[in-house]
């Protein structure tokens, strides 16, 4: 099997080093492995995601030695590796999912989800949802005045695959409360849809990303065998988190890699971090991207397994 990769940020503010875990230890374990890795980059949102943020990353990707094999600026077999020039894509897969009835309508404001969350049953957690526009009748349907969101028709169904670093997992998808949207209300397609579908799209065999998404992978699943694509090997990495137990966020001072690389630190001394917290090297280590790959092999990573580490301040 031919190994392809991604690494998918979205280009809402510089990338910190909790983005640098995920891209620095995907690629280590591609090169390796001698795969391809993908720059997606999932710039949906065009509120919050900038043009210069996607030259910067760029930038920041290849000061730490970091390089992809495919990306902006060149068009493959799947099209652009910009998810905002793939809309048609998948539009067209909605469309021919709303023709065939795998989504419907959903007319639920947001406040009434809230008290969905906020009420749960004695002894149960709060449902995501509670199918309440899953069975409308069009009469219903044509009642409400509210733009809908869209839903994916979920059928009660056990999913079962086997993380990377996590082992085996299987999460049971219970028709309504796990019918997850797939477009907004404000016309916007949902992660869900755009990151399954490339996935596929792609010939994505391997996906490293952060545990906070291990709960989204079942859907994901479903999603890319209603496409007819194979689900890829999922790695989900341990979370890095402050000296609080909050997750290292672009909100946070001082930790983008532009912060770092203004104050003085060499790549070298960034990797070298990131390959401490990840169990491999001790605390002080200076090592390039490229040295690490000729010597430390991914599986000398022994805190992987960990759900989260503890990334103490560099500055």
């Amino acid at each position: 099997m031919k190994i392809r990769t991604r690494f998918a940020p979205s280009p809402t503010g510089y990338i910190h080093l909790g983005n640098a875990w995920v891209a620095f230890l995907n690629w280590l374990w591609t090169r390796q492995h001698r795969g391809t890795i993908v720059l997606r980059i999932e710039d949906i949102d065009r509120q919050r995601c900038r043009p210069e943020y996607v030259q910067a990353l760029m930038e920041d990707l290849a000061w730490l030695g970091l390089d992809w094999d495919e990306g902006p600026g060149n068009r493959y077999v799947y099209g652009s590796a910009f998810q905002s020039e793939r809309l048609p894509f998948y539009k067209a897969i909605f469309e021919r999912w709303k023709d065939e009835g795998t989504v419907y309508p959903c007319y639920c404001t947001r406040a009434r989800l809230r008290q969905i969350a906020s009420a749960p049953h004695p002894g149960e957690e709060a449902p995501a949802y509670d199918g309440r526009c899953r069975n409308l009748t069009e009469e219903e349907r044509r009642k409400e005045t509210k733009t809908p969101s869209w839903r994916f028709r979920m059928e009660t169904t056990p999913v079962r695959f086997t993380d990377l670093l996590c082992g085996p997992r299987e999460t049971v998808l219970h028709a309504g409360s796990d019918d997850f949207v797939l477009l907004r209300a404000d016309g916007m397609i949902a992660y869900q849809l755009a990151a399954s579908a490339d996935d596929g799209a792609m010939g994505i065999t391997h996906v490293f990303r952060g545990r906070d998404l291990l709960t989204s992978t079942a859907g994901q699943i479903c999603l890319l065998q209603n496409l007819g694509y194979p689900a890829p090997v999922y790695a989900h990495l341990p979370l890095l988190v402050d000296e609080n137990g909050v997750r290292l966020s672009k909100r946070q001072h001082g930790i983008t890699i532009r912060d770092l690389r203004e104050a003085g630190m060499t790549a070298a001394s960034v990797i070298g971090r990131l390959l401490f917290w990840a169990g491999a090297v001790p605390e002080g280590t200076a090592i390039t991207a490229e040295e690490a790959l000729r010597t430390i092999a991914f599986e000398d990573c022994r805190a992987l397994h960990a759900p989260e580490i503890t990334a103490v301040p560099v500055l």
